[in-house]
């Protein structure tokens, strides 16, 4: 059974950083694509980065700030966070698409998502 687990989150000031992990058990994941996404209070959930075997996209208001990585050896994605705002404030989520290995921003087509950890920026 696939299971995400993400842990990272925390408490931070307006100009930190922060990495967040997401551990996958359950299948062989670097053939697939894999995603963070993120819901702020009252909002709907967003995409925010995405990786795919060779490729990664990202949300423009997190690009040039936000990097994700995988480490396929230990079936782990990461997003590294630099220069947080008081508007990344969210649930962070990993997610991963089984059907492709091609990064995208397609919500409703990532068949797997972790439980959440929460990010918050203090201004």
């Amino acid at each position: 059974q696939v299971q995400l687990v993400e842990s990272g989150g925390g408490l931070v000031q307006t100009g930190d950083s922060l990495r967040l992990s997401c551990a996958a058990s359950g299948g062989t994941f670097s053939r697939y694509a894999m995603g963070w996404f993120r819901q702020a209070a009252g909002k709907e959930r967003e995409f925010v980065a995405a990786i795919g075997w060779s490729s990664t996209a990202y949300s423009d208001s997190v690009k040039g700030r936000f990097t994700i990585s995988r480490d396929n050896a230990k079936n782990t994605v990461y997003l590294q966070m630099n220069s947080l705002k008081a508007e990344d404030t969210a649930v962070y989520y990993c997610a991963v698409d089984r059907n492709t290995v091609r990064p995208h921003f397609r919500i409703k087509e990532y068949d797997y998502w972790g439980q959440g950890t929460q990010v918050t920026v203090s201004s």
